[in-house]
This record gives C-alpha cells, sequence and structure tokens, in this order.
C-alpha cells in the first residue's frame, strides 16, 4: 500500500444523521488546525450548513459534488491539482456506496485514514427495516459508529449489536440530544443476567470479561456459554485450563490472552489452541495463579467448534 501523505477523514451516514453538526464541531479542533490547506469536500447539502467565513479563517476550502456520475476519480484529481491540500474532510452522500469510493483510484497520496459513521438513533430503526444493505455498506469498514440523539428508552444494546455483527472492531459511541456521552452499559449488559444460561455473544466477550473482573459478584452461580481458544498452562493440573480470547492492548504487536481458569473432565483432551464451546459455572476462588481471589469456572460441556471470524476481542 502506498504511503498516506494526504489524509482523508471519511464521514458518513444519511441524511440528517448530524454529519455536519458533528463536522462543524471537529473542525474547529485545534488538531485540524494546523498549517496547510483542509479541502472539505461536501457530496449532499442537509439543512444545516457550514459558516463558510469561519472556516475560511481556518484554511478550510469547500467544494460540492452532489451528482454521483460527477464523483470521478477525476475530478478529485482535479481538486488535488487545484487546493494541493494537506488533509481531505469528506461528507459523503448516505445513498451512495461506500463499497464504491473506497474501491476508487485516488489522487497519488490519498488515503483514507479515519471512517466515521454518523446515525440519528431516532430513525435508525426505520433505516434498519428500509435500508439495511446500504447502511452496512456504510458502517462495513467504519472505524467509529457515532449514535447521536439517543435516549435511554431506546434498545440501545441491540442498535450496537446490528454494528458489531458486521464490524465488531468499530467503536460505538452514543450521544444524548444535549451532545452528553451515554454509557449503555452502566445498569445493563447486552446480555440476559437472569437466563438460565446466559449466552455471551462473540462480540461482547470483552465487555462480560471487565465485568465479571469488576462486579465478579454479578456472576457467581450463573452458567455462562461462550466460544474461546483452550491453552493448557504448565503446572496447572491435567484438569484445568484457560479458554479465552485474544485482545489488543495498544498495537497489532502489543496483545493479551483473556481468560479464566476452567476445571472440567475434558481438559486432557483439549489441543493448544482449540476453539471450544464452553458452558459452565461462575465461582469466585483463591488460586495461586491470581495470587489471590478470581473467577474459576466450573465446566458443565466442553465442545470443540468451529473458529471465530474475528478472534479479536474488543470492549465497547
Amino acid at each position: 500500500m502506498d504511503e498516506i501523505t494526504v489524509p482523508i477523514y471519511l464521514i458518513t451516514g444519511f441524511l440528517e444523521s448530524g454529519k455536519t453538526s458533528f463536522l462543524s464541531f471537529t473542525l474547529q479542533q485545534d488538531y485540524f488546525r494546523t498549517e496547510g490547506k483542509t479541502l472539505l469536500i461536501l457530496c449532499e447539502e442537509g439543512e444545516e450548513e457550514y459558516d463558510e467565513d469561519a472556516l475560511a479563517k481556518d484554511n478550510v476550502v469547500i467544494e460540492v459534488i452532489e451528482k454521483e456520475e460527477e464523483f470521478t476519480p477525476e475530478r478529485l484529481q482535479a481538486l488535488d491539482i487545484i487546493h494541493q491540500p494537506e488533509r481531505v474532510v469528506m461528507e459523503y452522500n448516505g445513498m451512495w456506496l461506500v463499497s464504491k469510493f473506497e474501491e476508487m483510484r485516488l489522487p497519488q497520496g490519498w488515503g483514507i485514514e479515519q471512517h466515521i459513521t454518523c446515525v440519528d438513533a431516532s430513525t435508525f430503526q426505520v433505516y434498519m427495516q428500509n435500508m439495511k444493505s446500504l447502511f452496512m455498506d456504510m458502517v462495513r469498514n467504519a472505524d467509529m459508529v457515532v449514535f447521536n440523539r439517543s435516549k435511554m428508552e431506546y434498545p440501545l444494546s441491540n442498535f450496537r449489536r446490528s454494528i458489531k455483527v458486521v464490524n465488531p472492531s468499530a467503536e460505538v459511541i452514543f450521544e444524548d440530544e444535549e451532545g452528553e456521552m451515554t454509557d449503555i452499559f452502566a445498569d445493563q449488559m447486552p446480555f440476559d443476567l437472569d437466563a438460565d444460561i446466559v449466552d455471551i455473544p462473540p462480540e461482547d466477550y470483552g465487555i462480560w470479561f471487565v465485568d465479571a473482573m469488576d462486579h465478579p459478584d454479578r456472576y457467581v452461580g450463573k452458567t455462562l456459554r461462550f466460544k474461546a481458544r483452550a491453552r493448557r498452562p504448565r503446572g496447572m493440573g491435567s484438569k484445568f485450563f484457560i479458554p479465552g480470547r485474544t485482545a489488543m492492548t495498544c498495537c497489532a504487536d502489543d496483545t493479551s490472552f483473556l481468560g479464566y481458569i476452567c476445571k472440567s473432565a475434558y481438559a486432557p483432551k483439549l489441543k493448544p489452541g482449540e476453539w471450544v464451546e464452553v458452558t459452565a459455572k461462575v465461582a469466585f476462588e483463591n488460586r495461586s495463579e491470581y495470587q489471590g481471589e478470581g473467577i474459576v469456572l466450573y465446566a458443565e460441556n466442553v465442545t470443540p467448534c468451529e473458529p471465530l471470524a474475528d478472534e479479536m476481542v474488543y470492549f465497547n
């Protein structure tokens, strides 16, 4: 891949999803008030408008391309020659396929640095019912999905899950009508803790792992079911293993294996790194491996399973 010298900050979302408000705020931040020109490409114009005079003071120039047939490699090449931007911010049309832009031949040095999708939480379900394929194309490779105008009475956990099943690595953020961050997991986990068997979806493993560490009392005595890789550290005993997942702590070369000790009669049969589905009851006990108390799983069933499509753990 060619080195990116002109980063593109791609903002996607349907009309009236809050893209303009998000960008107006972002362009005023200090990290955008740097030397060089910022090219703001608008592919649709909503009700809210930009303050062009204010943007001009920060060396931001605006170009409008509202017709999809005019959004071509040649047009972008011309804009690169005319403006010679240091960075490009693009408010993409919500009715155009993002995948088409991702496949487009770009001017030399241009490349997507960050992709953020804005969503109006109050209309999200309507769009999912009527334009699901278009929306999924929009978020498939997004780095961040921002749900604005969120309310706690909305099924926010379900909204988040809709994103995570398509793009597990996306950071999903909820903001209320005042723009404040909303913690949707403050009082409720994204899985049913009252179920006879608490199913931990693959995309929620990281949330469960951290919550169980912080609040073990929520899980003691409950039966959980999840998928993980099996590890058998030396000196733990033949009937013990650790089912867990890999988490990226800061970069691709810095990962950690996250799992809790599990006792199972099946443990001696496990191959290192084998994928298994574990059904186990949770206890909280003193273990030398923890140098104190910690979660201990007592497996009722351990079954080999197919590897997950994405084995990495995410925490939001």
